[in-house]
């Protein structure tokens, strides 16, 4: 199939790969768009965003065996996506709607490359703000009790809706360690993030007690370590002695759409790379 396609590879890095590459990209007439790569010394990983056309009909197949060999070969993880195709994706909200509403509002413009399947909450609290959204409503309450029944019901909720990547909009449950590995690298989670950190309830009065001077939010990837999974992106914004408890809270909601925002939107155009417990995150 002719049209623009995208290749993400991630290998142990060696001299000459972004040539082999390139090489295997002419053999097969494909013109490569846009090119980012990334070799860490720390890590010896090699990176890789390519952005192609192909020429006609049947050039992505044997592009794909091509890639094939050549993965074998490198030892490394790849894959071919059809650029400009939507990520379908799973929100999870508890009682907070405005992560899921930035997300909603921006995939409905357009800006966000994703087709929302569903939203799964633990409360119904929500579900009349998001009728006119017309979703499909889970509702999967959680208590310490039924957590493994209610984590067998979201992995069935994952594979009905053949949702790819879920976002844990506001969800203010903690997933067990199973669920964690079996979602890893495809479930995107936001939290508060503060300098310095402050854990627990009310943690924007407890900043402003303590007079902090920067607020922000962080998305990372879930690990069953809470909340220090591979961060993707954060946002942050200056405050001063005048920020009220209030003040901060609002400044912090934006923040937190703000963050998810450009979170999902790199992972839906492929721009994520894991890399030894932190990601490589390319631009556009």
């Amino acid at each position: 199939m002719a049209g623009s396609h995208i290749l993400t590879l991630s290998c142990p890095d060696r001299v000459g790969l972004v040539a082999r590459l390139a090489r295997l990209m002419e053999e097969h007439d494909c013109f490569i768009v846009s090119s980012r790569t990334f070799g860490d010394p720390q890590t010896e990983r090699f990176f890789a965003r390519l952005v192609f056309n192909t020429p006609g009909d049947g050039a992505l197949a044997r592009v794909e065996s091509s890639m094939r060999a050549l993965g074998a070969e490198l030892q490394a993880v790849w894959q071919i996506a059809r650029e400009g195709e939507r990520m379908r994706t799973l929100l999870m909200v508890s009682k907070s709607d405005h992560c899921a509403n930035t997300l909603l509002y921006a995939a409905r413009r357009g800006e966000l490359p994703i087709e929302v399947t569903g939203i799964v909450s633990n409360h119904t609290t929500l579900k009349p703000a998001f009728a006119h959204w017309n979703l499909p409503w889970f509702h999967v309450p959680v208590s310490a009790a039924t957590r493994a029944e209610a984590e067998a019901r979201l992995f069935a909720i994952v594979e009905e809706t053949g949702s790819g990547l879920i976002v844990l909009a506001r969800y203010m449950q903690v997933l067990s360690e199973e669920a964690c590995r079996r979602l890893a690298g495809r479930i995107i989670n936001i939290h508060h993030s503060f300098l310095p950190g402050f854990k627990g309830a009310r943690p924007y009065h407890q900043a402003h007690a303590r007079g902090v001077k920067v607020i922000g939010a962080t998305a990372h990837y879930v690990t069953p370590d809470l909340d220090e999974g591979p961060i993707i992106t954060q946002a942050t914004e200056a405050i001063d002695h005048t920020f009220s408890p209030e003040d901060m809270i609002e400044t912090g909601r934006h923040l937190e759409g703000l963050a998810l925002l450009r979170a999902v939107k790199a992972h839906a155009e492929h721009r994520i790379f894991l890399n030894s417990g932190k990601t490589v995150v390319f631009a556009r």
